[in-house]
């Protein structure tokens, strides 16, 4: 495959399939979502590789029944499935339970906006929030993928890898920690963009005076971080619901004089189909709609 086709989910794929290769606690459960392409490890690993069918509630339970025994399950489907849906069971035979999990999405928002609101979901995040306790990663490119999953499978904490098809040019690796890609005035307004928001918010902010901060973890966020960089006006540009984070930052702040924007997926729903490049624009989060509102902000 040519390295310029390697998806996010391309990455993962490989990256569980060697680990399930190279760790014997580690198992993978499915519910039919990729099933194809985690064949060979399923003849590798039958007792590891776990696929339920369309079952998604029961596949969360079994990953509960597997952490209990001392296995870190892997989970896997769209995000709309394996959050939205089973949501009682994540809250329920994991939280409750006491049992961690690594449950790994695709679909982010709208990137299965062509199947309809099936395949959306731009509220996962804030329905971790609910729960509490979640470490939350978001990369912005497939090469920061492999890193997050190989670090989240040594323990037994709660991690959610949220993946996606939009992504930024280039890796930014590194901890969780606040990365500063750009530089303005000390003081100044800062945006942080988080994961695959990172380019074009890039784009939006040409010839600015702003600092943007770029972060792949934004649960638990980078609290020292901000609190060093945050100057009168801070902007958050969230690849999910607008508002995710908004709570989060303000409590951080709320010692010092700050006004907040918040940019992401709007809480109307769009009622139409069309591509992943199609919702971006029309929830403001290209990078014209960036420029526009915060533009409108700083003025």
């Amino acid at each position: 495959m040519d390295s310029k086709e390697v998806t996010m989910r391309d990455s993962f794929v490989t990256t569980t399939s060697a680990l399930l290769a190279d760790d014997p606690r580690t198992a993978l459960v499915l519910a039919d979502i990729s099933a194809s392409v985690f064949a060979p490890a399923a003849h590798r690993h039958p007792e590891r590789v776990l696929n339920v069918g369309i079952r998604e509630q029961l596949m969360i339970g079994v990953a509960g029944g597997l952490a209990l025994t001392g296995l870190r399950p892997i989970v896997h489907s769209y995000a709309t499935f394996l959050v939205d849906r089973a949501y009682e069971q994540i809250k329920l035979d994991l939280g409750h339970q006491g049992v961690g999990a690594i449950l790994v999405s695709v679909g982010a928002s709208y990137d299965g906006s062509e199947m309809g609101r099936t395949h959306m979901s731009p509220g996962d995040v804030a329905l971790f929030d609910t729960i509490g306790g979640w470490t939350v990663q978001v990369p912005g490119h497939r090469d920061e993928v492999p890193a997050l999953l190989k670090a989240a499978t040594p323990h037994d904490d709660p991690v959610y890898l949220r993946l996606s098809t939009q992504s930024n040019r280039l890796s930014y690796g590194g901890d969780t920690r606040l990365q500063v890609l750009r530089r303005g005035t000390p003081g100044g307004p800062l945006i942080v963009a988080v994961g695959p928001m990172l380019d074009p918010t890039l784009a939006a902010v040409a010839g600015l005076d702003v600092t943007v901060a770029y972060t792949h973890t934004p649960r638990p966020f980078d609290t020292t971080g901000l609190q060093a960089l945050a100057g009168s006006e801070v902007i958050l540009v969230e690849p999910y619901l607008a508002g995710t984070s908004s709570a989060l930052v303000n409590g951080v702040l709320s010692h010092v004089p700050h006004r907040l924007l918040s940019l992401g997926v709007g809480h109307a729903e769009i009622r139409r189909y069309g591509t992943p490049q199609d919702h971006a624009r029309w929830h403001g989060l290209d990078a014209a709609g960036l420029r526009a509102s915060i533009s409108a902000f700083l003025s």
